[in-house]
């Protein structure tokens, strides 16, 4: 016969074997601050100011940057932005932006 106190030391085993099986089984989410590079295109993700998640993609190439924000209220992807990626570096410089 079992009693209270084995009984609740089983059941804290196994919920704790549960936890901790579902722990290294749980997907891996997306958090912003990821950077993917690759030869021709470069992405980073950051936390919007305005709320939601910004996406930075950079194409290699050309010196383009395009800015991505996720909107939570309309459940959409806007693009805000497109501009060389210098006029970010010119602007710390004091130097003039330039606008393609």
């Amino acid at each position: 016969m079992m009693d209270k106190k084995t009984f609740a030391i089983g059941v804290l085993s196994l919920s704790a074997v549960i936890l901790l099986a579902a722990n290294f089984l749980a997907p891996r989410g997306v958090i912003a601050a990821d950077s993917i590079q690759d030869n021709d295109y470069s992405m980073q993700t950051a936390r919007s100011i305005a709320g939601g998640d910004a996406l930075f993609v950079t194409d290699k190439r050309t010196g383009m940057m395009a800015v991505f924000i996720f909107d939570p209220q309309k459940q959409a992807l806007i693009n805000t932005d497109v501009q060389p990626v210098q006029n970010a570096f010119a602007n710390m410089a004091g130097g003039p932006t330039r606008r393609p």
